[in-house]
């Protein structure tokens, strides 16, 4: 039984880490309607004029749209290298298997600096024009690594005799892949194409050294940061970009937090199998 010195003392130091992750994001957020250009304490009032302003300013739409795409195809690019990544982890011995495994979550656990340098010298090296391209291909080395470990961490808790019900009822590969495998792996497809988008979206550090001249929207931050009249701007932009990225991280957690239920209905999938061979 813990003492109850131990439980306040775990409230407190609860309550301390929240305050310390979350406060830097609450002053963000009540800085961008702030009334007054300057940033004081208290403010001087609040507006919403600022985030008109930034939605009319070219640059900003510009560089949000430029940040939407190449979240979209980092995740895709992800979705299929992680996917097959994991399925040849999870379904066959090789020798290196291990190392394979490390190699792919790797790149999340480097340093982000590491990385962009890295990927700056091989694109110079290899020639490669600095590009949108460019910047889904650095985006795709990290955005893999969570694709990979939510499907291939679902593969392992899938029940194997499930697999192997539908081949004795005659059911080809493919038909296994799409009505037995696929609707048990669904929900961590999604939510790992949930996070991806989300960590590519708001990637600074590796997008500064594969960009060039493109400007996404953490870049845009950036850039205009070092310059006090565009604070506003920079503070109604940097709350757009919080709330963007809490979207798709709040509904892979649901995700994932409901797999159980999932995984109770996709046991049905031998008998649609059984009639459909």
């Amino acid at each position: 039984m813990e003492s109850r010195g131990a439980r306040v003392f775990i409230k407190a130091m609860t309550v301390f880490v929240l305050v310390f992750l979350y406060l830097p994001i609450a002053v963000v957020v009540i800085y961008s309607f702030n009334k007054s250009q300057g940033q004081s304490w208290p403010i001087s009032g609040f507006t919403t004029h600022w985030f008109a302003d930034a939605w009319h300013n070219a640059e900003v739409r510009d560089a949000l749209w430029t940040s939407i795409q190449v979240g979209l195809l980092a995740t895709a690019v992800a979705l299929i290298l992680g996917t097959t990544a994991a399925f040849a982890v999870h379904r066959f011995r090789f020798f290196g298997r291990q190392t394979i495994s490390f190699v792919f979550v790797l790149p999340i656990a480097l340093p982000g600096i590491v990385t962009g340098i890295a990927l700056n010298s091989t694109i110079n090296e290899s020639g490669i024009p600095f590009s949108l391209w460019t910047i889904v291909i650095g985006h795709a080395t990290f955005c893999v690594v969570v694709v990979f470990n939510n499907v291939i961490a679902r593969l392992r808790r899938m029940q194997g005799n499930i697999v192997e019900a539908s081949q004795d009822l005659g059911a080809s590969g493919w038909q296994t892949f799409r009505l037995v495998t696929l609707p048990n792996i669904s929900t961590a497809l999604v939510a790992g194409g949930l996070l991806a988008f989300a960590l590519s979206f708001d990637e600074i550090i590796v997008t500064n050294f594969t960009s060039g001249a493109e400007q996404t929207l953490p870049k845009w931050i950036f850039n205009q940061i070092r310059l006090p009249h565009a604070r506003p701007l920079v503070n109604v932009v940097a709350l757009f970009v919080i709330a963007l990225s809490l979207v798709p991280v709040y509904f892979a957690q649901r995700l994932t937090s409901g797999e159980a239920a999932g995984s109770v209905g996709a046991r049905a999938a031998p008998v649609t199998i059984s009639n459909a061979a």
